[in-house]
């Protein structure tokens, strides 16, 4: 069995081939049940969360990732986010490789951003703002950048010495980048919008929106959390990785579904519809759309895939 490090994985997932794997992928389909959700301390979710996702082909690679998502990490220097993934023969079951999950789902989360905006923001859109610097946010960055000439990106974080760090870092690889100290004249004046946070309220809000804007939101990935309001989600064209996992696992779907905002039917269509060319995405050049990402197990098997065969 192989085992692929971190840097491993990094080397082999570059976006435009991450991306166009995801696409193909989402063309194809696999067998995904639906993901085991299990919170460590039913009285606080601040003490963490156990996810395990599998997903196979047949005749192909079957892949199962277990992942732990530990809020209160950052103030222990630790990741948020750890897990492993490993990689098996579906037609004989033998184990292929182990693999560090935490870069493959920040990656592969990342891409599946950027082949939803490749559809959904407007072609030209050239101001980018990423609310968040923790892992996620560079990678978010530098795939949006794979699909859009992004020209501008501000970061923003509740911790702004960490939006000026991230500013930094970024501007050394050539993007021109500055970190948001106000949060609403950032949004107000982005083509895209990225957030990446553990929000349990409403960081973006609908007024904020400009006609055209692009809203992109991993960050929020229980029924009780947020990161956009009501207004955002009422006045945008809705659309969703996968239906299950937005219906179901994504506050910012969950909440105002519940609460009468929005119908199912209100959801416009899925990463499956816009890949397989169902739904066309983006409309108009005024549309404000916005895309929930709950993330899914045939995108860590995609990935994965990409990251094993690339390796030999």
């Amino acid at each position: 069995m192989r085992i692929l490090t971190q840097d491993d994985i990094a080397a082999a997932l570059t976006y435009p081939g991450l991306i166009a794997a995801l696409r193909k992928m989402f063309v194809t389909g696999c067998t995904q049940p639906l993901r085991h959700h299990h919170t460590l301390d039913e009285t606080d979710a601040q003490k963490g969360t156990l996810l395990i996702m599998p997903a196979w082909q047949r005749g192909g690679y079957l892949g199962l990732k277990t992942v732990t998502v530990m809020p209160e990490n950052g103030a222990r220097g630790l990741p948020s986010v750890q897990g492993n993934y490993l990689l098996f023969d579906a037609t004989n079951g033998s184990a292929l490789a182990l693999m560090d999950a935490g870069e493959l789902t920040i990656r592969r989360t990342a891409a599946a951003s950027a082949l939803a905006a490749s559809y959904l923001a407007r072609k030209d859109a050239s101001e980018m703002l990423m609310v968040g610097a923790g892992a996620m946010a560079p990678c978010l960055i530098r795939a949006h950048a794979a699909v859009r000439p992004l020209k501008s990106i501000k970061i923003w974080n509740h911790r702004p010495e960490k939006a000026e760090a991230l500013a930094k870092a970024l501007s050394a690889e050539g993007f021109t980048v500055a970190p948001a100290p106000d949060l609403e004249a950032a949004a107000r004046s982005a083509d895209i919008i990225s957030c990446a946070t553990l929000s349990t309220e409403p960081l973006i809000h609908g007024d904020w929106l400009k006609a055209g804007a692009h809203l992109d939101l991993v960050g929020a990935f229980t029924p009780k959390m947020r990161e956009s309001d009501d207004k955002a989600v009422k006045t945008a064209s809705l659309f969703v990785d996968t239906r299950e996992g937005g219906l179901h696992e994504a506050g910012d779907i969950v909440q105002p579904l519940a609460a009468g905002i929005i119908k199912e039917s209100d959801i416009r269509a899925d990463l499956y519809d816009l890949c397989r060319g169902t739904h066309k995405g983006r409309e108009t050049g005024q549309e404000i759309t916005l895309f929930k990402s709950t993330g899914a197990a045939l995108e860590d098997l995609a990935a994965a895939i990409l990251a094993y065969e690339g390796s030999r």
